[in-house]
């Protein structure tokens, strides 16, 4: 054999040159040849190594005059990397190779290319030399089967060729080589089978190399044996994937290929459209109808000839067809009719709401300008009271009363201004505000859109929506009311807006003084009762699947201990709690095998609902005690002041009872009043000259603040200087000055609504405040004489 420097191939010599050796006969020294997995005996394998390397090794076989070469494979490492050395230690390599016959080496490219044929296993007894050109002394073992077991052979042998012919049709890589192998193959020869069958498979390097160091013929069958099975259970599960894939692959490219076929069928029959054009379409259909503004049109327009130029897949195809989608979403020009019949409108409000007469008198006036000249809009309606006393329902009962779609959202809390005028589209996510959400779900241009508790509209970094509000609720401004989002005008002047609010104070003035306010002021125990009986109790049933009459009955005494121990405030939503409760209970009885109706007495109530949250207020009366009338968010409320002299050694002023900074300023005005000019309302001389007087506003664990309670104070303290009780009956609210004047307060009607609770009949009133007296509901005014004053002599000359 000889190599070619130049890539040429030499064969190996003739004329006797070469040294040619039984089958059994090899040398007893060896090179050899690292390889990184085992190669079996009876196999012709190409082996293509660094010539750099490996050359020397080649050329000292050559000098040998031998043809024949080891092969040994390397051990993996511990960590299971691959090994990057170019050549490893003896000590990395298996003891156990197999001899190759070199049959042609050629050089190319820095590679030898060898091919080498397998002849038979060999043990390495010594290393002769542990560099290149490595050789070793070997021991061989040829292949010799034995008499006993030359049937079982030959039956693992079958087994073999068995396991093969069901691996071809399973792999694809088993192709017609291996058939042709099969068709040749010799079960008589099952040394041979055994190699190749080891050889076909994916067995890790220690697997295969414990098969080539088998030299028992029958442990060697065993364990190929083996291999096969797991290659066969391997092979199989490949198959079931590569099947399960293909068949999706195959369904989904089936529909793809029939949904285009359908597309192109009906396209030609003119049946239908891509999806392009089928939502151009649907665009142009939806505004077909409209009386669309002509900046509106044009806009639109745009926006589908661009659509129509751009690809399905870009980014600006989703932004330009969401912007239409709300474009033409929006419904320009339609209206709904109003209903214009008054007295139905009348009837729609009596039905779902009990007393509130005043405010179902202003609502109907408010209809009735919008009936007499043709369209209810151009104002904006502010319920202002306590919680839970009806501002919400009443909004939807107008909205019913003219027959309009309602839509209503919160802005309590709200603190950024694209909720009401939208986002500019330049953000991602962008979408237009509150109000064209509205116009969108309603399906009109004209609904009743209320803003809830438009007293707690906050503020941010991120803008103000009470100044974005000032725009939509101005009947001057609203008709080309502009969203950031939609970037075109839209008329808001046909909207009736409808906004409720606890209270006026946190309402920033421009927003206050675009809207029509009406006062809701709460509900005397009467209307309480009545709405009861007419809406909360058939509610709370209806949600318990309980009837009327024939399962729960609440007679007339427990409904009043339930209204005047449970639910003292303003509203009646406390009091549809306490109903719930009971309901909820009379449903566990009912369940529990209780005979109907289950009837409930006043004696049941604590029973039900535990002991009342409010016990009977017994009004004191005595010196230095004296009645007032304070505002608070549930509404009205009644305020006693108390006074008392603690000694006589200095004179000073304890205030107590959580008092707020203004009505400690009252309270120091009112003492510094009486001082000063107690002589002439009857204050023994040098009275408050070492009193140590002690102020107190039950009850101390409820802040308190405000002026309305200064000539409240004021009596108090003039009925301890001059030791004498004023009279019964009489509750009174003012704000005191140092020189004596009395100015107006607030909340006039919750106040009075608290007197009447108490049956009070006397009430002590600011003189500035007879016009909101005036707007009182007749039922809260009767059977309270209302006694006005200006001074605090007026004062005195009453109580006292």
């Amino acid at each position: 054999m000889d190599i070619d420097q130049q890539g040429d191939v030499i064969e190996p010599l003739e004329g006797g040159s070469q040294i040619l050796v039984p089958s059994e006969a090899h040398p007893g020294i060896i090179h050899v040849l690292p390889y990184e997995r085992p190669f079996f005996p009876g196999q012709a394998f190409p082996l293509v190594i660094d010539a750099e390397t490996w050359l020397p090794t080649l050329k000292a076989l050559q000098q040998r005059e031998q043809d024949v070469i080891g092969l040994i494979a390397t051990r993996p490492r511990p960590d299971g990397r691959q090994r990057t050395e170019a050549v490893p230690e003896v000590g990395d390599l298996y003891d156990m190779g197999t001899l190759c016959r070199v049959h042609r080496v050629h050089r190319e490219d820095g590679q030898l290319q060898i091919l080498l044929e397998g002849l038979q296993r060999f043990r390495v007894r010594r290393w002769v030399t542990e560099k290149p050109p490595l050789s070793a002394a070997a021991q061989y073992f040829p292949e010799r089967m034995q008499p006993d077991d030359g049937d079982a052979q030959k039956a693992y042998a079958v087994a073999i060729i068995n396991i093969i012919k069901e691996l071809i049709p399973l792999n694809p890589l088993y192709g017609e080589e291996l058939k042709i192998f099969l068709a040749r193959s010799n079960p008589n020869e099952p040394a041979v089978l055994a190699d190749f069958a080891a050889s076909l498979t994916s067995a890790s390097r220690p697997e295969l190399q414990e098969v080539l160091e088998t030299v028992n013929l029958q442990r060697r069958l065993e364990k190929v044996v083996e291999l096969l099975n797991k290659e066969l259970e391997i092979a199989r599960a490949q198959k079931d994937i590569r099947e399960h894939v293909e068949s999706e692959i195959q369904t989904h490219q089936r529909e793809a290929i029939l949904r285009q076929q359908l597309k192109y069928i009906q396209k030609e029959l003119g049946i239908s459209k891509d999806d392009k054009t089928a939502e151009i379409e649907e665009f142009q259909a939806r505004i077909r109808d409209l009386d669309v503004p002509a900046g509106a049109q044009k806009r639109i327009d745009e926006e589908l000839k661009k659509l129509s130029t751009l690809e399905q897949g870009s980014p600006e195809f989703g932004v330009t067809r969401n912007y239409l989608d709300w474009l033409t979403s929006v419904p320009w020009g339609r209206y709904s009719e109003d209903t214009r019949n008054l007295s139905e409108a009348g009837k729609v409000l009596d039905r779902h709401h009990e007393g509130l007469a005043d405010v179902k008198e202003r609502v109907l006036e408010f209809l009735a300008l919008g009936i007499m000249k043709g369209e209810v809009a151009g104002s904006i309606i502010l319920f202002v009271g306590p919680p839970g006393v009806g501002k919400t329902s009443l909004g939807r009962s107008i909205a019913d009363a003219l027959g309009r779609k309602f839509y209503r959202f919160s802005v309590g809390g709200m603190r950024d201004e694209a909720e009401i005028k939208g986002h500019r589209r330049t953000y991602i996510g962008a979408m237009p505000g509150k109000l064209i959400q509205a116009l969108k779900d309603s399906g009109v241009a004209n609904p009743v859109i209320m803003l809830d508790e438009v007293d707690k509209i906050g503020a941010s970094f991120q803008g103000d929506p009470a100044s974005a509000l000032l725009e939509v609720l101005d009947p001057e401004q609203n008709q080309s009311f502009h969203d950031h989002y939609l970037d075109v005008d839209v008329d808001l002047s046909r909207v009736l807006f409808i906004c409720t609010a606890n209270q006026l104070d946190t309402i920033p003035g421009p927003l206050l003084d675009r809207m029509e306010v009406i006062h809701l002021s709460g509900y005397l125990d009467s209307e309480k009762r009545a709405i009861a009986r007419k809406h909360l109790l058939p509610r709370q049933l209806s949600r318990a699947g309980l009837k009327r009459r024939g399962d729960l009955s609440i007679d007339g005494p427990a409904l009043n201990a339930i209204i005047e121990g449970y639910s003292r405030e303003a509203g009646v939503r406390r009091l549809e709690k306490s109903l719930a409760a009971i309901v909820r209970k009379a449903v566990v009885k009912i369940l529990n095998g209780a005979k109907k109706p289950v009837r409930v007495t006043k004696a049941d109530v604590v029973t039900y609902l535990g002991r009342p949250l409010y016990e009977k207020e017994a009004r004191e009366h005595g010196v230095g005690i004296v009645t007032g009338l304070a505002w608070t968010a549930l509404g009205g409320a009644t305020l006693p002041v108390e006074a008392t002299r603690v000694h006589a050694r200095r004179a000073s002023l304890k205030l107590t009872g959580q008092l707020g900074a203004v009505m400690k300023e009252s309270a120091n005005i009112a003492y510094s009043y009486l001082v000063g000019n107690g002589r002439g309302l009857g204050v023994p001389d040098g009275y408050f000259d070492d009193a140590a007087i002690h102020l107190h506003v039950p009850a101390g664990a409820t802040p308190k603040d405000g002026p309305s309670a200064g000539i409240t104070m004021a009596t108090a303290l003039l009925s301890l200087a001059r030791g004498k009780a004023p009279r019964k009956q009489y509750a009174m609210t003012g704000e005191l000055t140092l020189t004596g004047q009395v100015y107006p307060i607030g909340g006039v009607r919750e106040k009075l609504l608290a007197a009447k609770r108490q049956k009070i009949r006397h009430v002590i009133l600011p003189e500035g405040n007879r016009r909101e007296y005036e707007e009182v509901p007749g039922h809260i005014r009767r059977g309270i004489e209302v006694h006005f004053v200006s001074r605090f002599e007026e004062v005195v000359e009453l109580v006292f």
